[in-house]
């Protein structure tokens, strides 16, 4: 998708898309999978853009909650306490990246994303 054919309503839907995922880390629990699922599900018919940038953003969320489990499982062998800061950075910052370029006009896609949903 062009930036130029992209209404700024639109990227704004988008950019909510990926920080809604940022609720997980505020207490709600499970609101880095639903928020951006929910934002999925109200945008799919009218806008594109912010629904594929909410389904990515759900990929890479439901991606990092797997990472995260097996990291705490590596806690027993402790390599995990090295893993889990480490995903929980990446977490956060390529959500914000993610935000940012959407917010610009431009799609985003997650590295480490498995695709759960397409």
């Amino acid at each position: 998708m062009d930036m130029i054919e992209l209404s700024k309503k639109e990227r704004t839907w988008g950019m909510f898309a990926h920080l809604s995922s940022l609720l997980g880390w505020i207490g709600i629990p499970f609101g880095n999978l639903i928020a951006p699922f929910i934002i999925w599900q109200i945008k799919k018919e009218d806008m594109d853009f912010a629904a594929n940038q909410a389904k990515e953003c759900l990929n890479f969320q439901i991606s990092m909650v797997i990472y995260i489990f097996i990291a705490g499982i590596l806690c027993f062998f402790l390599i995990g306490f090295v893993l889990l800061p480490i995903l929980i950075i990446l977490d956060i910052v390529f959500t914000i990246i993610a935000a940012v370029k959407v917010n610009d006009g431009h799609p985003y896609r997650y590295p480490l994303t498995l695709r759960f949903v397409g």
